[in-house]
């Protein structure tokens, strides 16, 4: 286990140094100059050229972009990230900032679409054939097909605008006003987690006809035990492994969900942010909050994997 475990941490780190090549490389193909975005027009037209040249060289935008790459790299393990363009302050401070925020939205809908989607799944594989069956499974192929930012436009119609019964956007933390701020959460959490509801239904209920047809499930039912219990015990454990896969993944759709639920509904968390950024050319904090978002999925994918050996002890790690 610890074999694996560090082999999976090395592999981990390869992965985000070829993540940050990547990102790096991509954020400068987006266009406009990034030192206009630094500096405001009325600067701009007050230097000269060569003032200008200076200040591109103290931003270190006139070198190489292997070299620019490697002292970003070489700043990032020193815990310097660089600072904004456009908001003027530190990276890790923008993303420590607004990370929190989107993991309570990401959380959330973590959890209840894992929730949900398990019990959808399991009622619909115990009871297949019946109209318990039809009404989950027709709710999680509607689930996975509906737009995400159709459907909080729609909510927001609804709920807000026609009903008055939601605020319309914002985010406020569940510390200064837990009612508000759950009354604010609502609309976001039902369009992030709703696609990877429908996901984790559908497969946990595929997982779970699979194997309640094991011998060792009829053998349970024959000597009597109840149906929780078998349901619960054997045939759900046992069924989790393809399904805890999929809500590894769910993961990093959710930080890509997020990108448009914080547009649409104006929460101020990552994806709000990264779209500021690319909007700005503002390479730091691209840079910065992609490989946060990076280093949060690898884990995640790290996690899943070792959780193999709980739900199934037939699982070795070599």
């Amino acid at each position: 286990m610890i074999t694996y475990i560090v082999r999976r941490l090395i592999q981990a780190v390869f992965i985000l140094l070829i993540l940050t090549f990547i990102v790096f490389g991509a954020v400068r193909l987006l266009p406009g100059d990034p030192l206009l975005m630094f500096l405001n027009a009325t600067d701009i037209d007050a230097l000269s050229p060569e003032a200008l040249d200076q200040a591109r060289h103290e931003l270190g935008l006139d070198r190489n972009l292997v070299v620019q790459y490697g002292i970003w790299l070489g700043d990032i393990f020193q815990g310097d990230w660089g600072k904004s363009l456009h908001f003027k302050a530190d990276v890790l401070q923008i993303i420590g900032q607004r990370m929190p925020v989107t993991i309570h939205l990401g959380a959330l809908a973590f959890f209840f679409s894992s929730v949900i989607g398990i019990s959808l799944g399991v009622i619909a594989a115990v009871r297949r054939g019946r109209w318990a069956d039809t009404v989950a499974t027709l709710m999680a192929n509607t689930a996975i097909t509906i737009p995400i930012f159709w459907l909080g436009i729609i909510m927001m119609l609804v709920f807000s605008v026609k009903l008055h019964w939601l605020p319309v956007a914002g985010y406020t933390p569940m510390n200064v006003d837990f009612w508000l701020s759950t009354r604010k959460l609502i609309m976001p959490v039902i369009c992030l987690m709703i696609g990877s509801l429908g996901a984790v239904a559908r497969l946990t209920r595929t997982s779970m006809l699979e194997v309640i047809r094991q011998d060792y499930i009829r053998t349970a039912w024959s000597k009597g035990l109840r149906e929780r219990t078998i349901v619960i015990k054997h045939a759900l454990k046992n069924s989790l492994i393809p399904v805890v896969t999929v809500m590894g993944l769910q993961v990093r759709f959710i930080f890509g969900g997020a990108v448009l639920i914080e547009k649409v509904f104006a929460v101020p968390g990552m994806g709000r942010l990264l779209v500021e950024a690319v909007d700005g050319s503002d390479y730091p904090v691209i840079q910065g909050a992609v490989l946060v978002i990076g280093i949060i999925v690898v884990l995640t994918n790290l996690i899943v994997d070792i959780s193999y050996g709980w739900f199934d002890p037939r699982v070795r790690y070599e």
